[in-house]
């Protein structure tokens, strides 16, 4: 993460993130596969497996090595770029990648319980305290206890586009988005703000 300053002189947390330029690798259509969407491939091709290579190599697609799906109505020419500059600053976007690993964590790290007394006399500090009744004398399932924390997809919603760079295919972001250093991440437009009119629309 850096900090920048936004549009009112304000200076905010930010994460900067790499869109590089993704290609349109294949085209669903309601009238071929029941509904409409497109798959786009990120990175660079000579990394995607051989059914992969092939497909790519149909589409004439100079990226590839990751591919997501997405669904909508855009009519979008099979092979063609989409660019960063698709967004634009003060746009809100959700942020959709795998979370850190935290490792096998206790109730109190993991489900935020709160700890026992520290004082007179109190053992039970950080215990997860009584797991179910005398009776039907066994743990019901969905008990929160101590596990592996983290390593799990995870979306933040509701985020702003503070920036957008073309030409280093830089996206500024305000706040953090989930995921380690390098990760990769997807990042889609909010659909509560994509009706919304921006400020000084009519």
């Amino acid at each position: 993460m850096t900090r920048v300053a936004d549009q009112h002189g304000n200076v905010v947390g930010a994460t900067v993130l790499e869109v590089q330029p993704n290609a349109v690798t294949a085209l669903r259509t309601v009238e071929r596969d029941g509904y409409a969407a497109i798959q786009l491939g990120a990175g660079d091709p000579k990394h995607a497996k051989k059914p992969q290579q092939g497909q790519l190599s149909k589409a004439n697609a100079k990226a590839g090595a990751v591919l997501r799906e997405f669904r909508t109505d855009e009519s979008l020419e099979l092979g063609s770029e989409m660019t960063v500059d698709v967004f634009a600053p003060g746009d809100i976007v959700n942020v959709t990648a795998t979370s850190k690993g935290r490792g096998f964590a206790g109730t109190i790290k993991r489900h935020h319980f709160a700890q026992g007394p520290r004082s007179h006399g109190g053992m039970n500090v950080r215990e997860p305290g009584s797991i179910g009744a005398q009776r039907p004398q066994r743990v019901v399932k969905g008990r929160r206890m101590a596990g592996r924390l983290g390593g799990d997809r995870t979306t933040v919603k509701h985020l702003e586009v503070l920036d957008v760079l073309p030409d280093q295919h830089l996206l500024v972001i305000r706040g953090a988005v989930p995921g380690i250093r390098g990760a990769q991440v997807v990042v889609t437009a909010s659909p509560r703000h994509a009706a919304a009119p921006k400020k000084g629309d009519e």
